[in-house]
Protein backbone atom coordinates (compact mmCIF):
# COMPACT_ATOMS: atom_id res chain seq x y z
CA UNK A 1 0.00 0.00 0.00
CA UNK A 2 1.71 3.58 -0.96
CA UNK A 3 1.10 6.43 1.41
CA UNK A 4 -1.87 8.19 -1.19
CA UNK A 5 -3.81 4.79 -0.30
CA UNK A 6 -2.98 5.04 3.11
CA UNK A 7 -3.77 8.88 3.49
CA UNK A 8 -7.57 8.26 1.97
CA UNK A 9 -8.00 4.67 4.11
CA UNK A 10 -7.60 7.47 7.05
CA UNK A 11 -9.53 10.12 5.52
CA UNK A 12 -12.20 7.37 4.86
CA UNK A 13 -12.09 6.03 8.51
CA UNK A 14 -12.76 9.56 9.85
CA UNK A 15 -15.69 9.40 7.52
CA UNK A 16 -17.52 6.13 7.85
CA UNK A 17 -16.74 6.73 12.15
CA UNK A 18 -18.64 9.75 11.69
CA UNK A 19 -21.08 8.12 9.75
CA UNK A 20 -21.79 5.19 12.00
CA UNK A 21 -22.06 7.52 14.99
CA UNK A 22 -24.47 9.63 13.57
CA UNK A 23 -26.93 6.26 12.41
CA UNK A 24 -26.76 5.66 16.29
CA UNK A 25 -29.58 7.24 18.30
CA UNK A 26 -29.35 8.69 21.45
CA UNK A 27 -25.96 10.36 23.04
CA UNK A 28 -22.65 8.47 22.79
CA UNK A 29 -20.16 8.82 26.29
CA UNK A 30 -17.45 8.06 23.86
CA UNK A 31 -14.59 10.41 22.55
CA UNK A 32 -14.05 11.65 18.93
CA UNK A 33 -10.45 10.29 18.72
CA UNK A 34 -12.53 6.71 19.79
CA UNK A 35 -15.17 7.13 17.15
CA UNK A 36 -12.24 8.13 14.50
CA UNK A 37 -10.55 5.03 15.86
CA UNK A 38 -13.79 2.88 15.31
CA UNK A 39 -14.35 4.01 11.90
CA UNK A 40 -10.70 3.68 10.54
CA UNK A 41 -10.76 0.03 11.92
CA UNK A 42 -14.53 -0.11 10.16
CA UNK A 43 -13.40 1.01 7.18
CA UNK A 44 -10.64 -1.88 6.85
CA UNK A 45 -12.81 -4.61 7.95
CA UNK A 46 -15.43 -3.34 5.61
CA UNK A 47 -13.32 -3.03 2.88
CA UNK A 48 -12.13 -7.32 3.55
CA UNK A 49 -15.71 -7.83 4.09
CA UNK A 50 -16.85 -6.75 0.80
CA UNK A 51 -13.85 -7.98 -1.10
CA UNK A 52 -14.76 -11.50 0.57
CA UNK A 53 -18.33 -10.93 -0.48
CA UNK A 54 -17.38 -9.91 -4.17
CA UNK A 55 -18.68 -6.78 -4.00
CA UNK A 56 -15.37 -4.57 -3.49
CA UNK A 57 -14.95 -3.66 -7.00
CA UNK A 58 -18.09 -2.35 -8.76
CA UNK A 59 -18.67 0.28 -11.41
CA UNK A 60 -19.10 3.98 -9.91
CA UNK A 61 -19.63 4.11 -6.01
CA UNK A 62 -19.42 1.18 -4.26
CA UNK A 63 -22.31 1.30 -2.36
CA UNK A 64 -22.79 -2.21 -0.40
CA UNK A 65 -18.80 -1.56 0.76
CA UNK A 66 -19.69 1.76 2.12
CA UNK A 67 -23.07 0.24 3.96
CA UNK A 68 -20.67 -2.15 5.15
CA UNK A 69 -18.18 0.31 6.28
CA UNK A 70 -20.82 2.17 7.94
CA UNK A 71 -22.81 -0.31 9.65
CA UNK A 72 -19.62 -1.51 11.47
CA UNK A 73 -18.72 1.94 12.52
CA UNK A 74 -22.29 2.03 13.99
CA UNK A 75 -21.89 -1.67 15.80
CA UNK A 76 -18.33 -0.42 17.60
CA UNK A 77 -19.66 2.71 18.54
CA UNK A 78 -22.61 1.50 20.17
CA UNK A 79 -20.47 -1.33 21.86
CA UNK A 80 -18.40 1.02 23.09
CA UNK A 81 -20.71 3.10 24.41
CA UNK A 82 -22.00 0.67 26.71
CA UNK A 83 -18.88 -0.41 27.99
CA UNK A 84 -18.38 3.28 28.90
CA UNK A 85 -22.13 3.93 30.87
CA UNK A 86 -21.07 0.61 32.47
CA UNK A 87 -17.95 1.26 34.04
CA UNK A 88 -17.70 2.91 37.67
CA UNK A 89 -17.50 6.61 37.87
Amino acid sequence: MEITGLISALFIGVLVGGLGRLVVPGRQKISMLLTLLVGVAAALVGTFAASVLGVSDTPGIDWIELALQVGLAAVGVTTLARRRSRRPQ
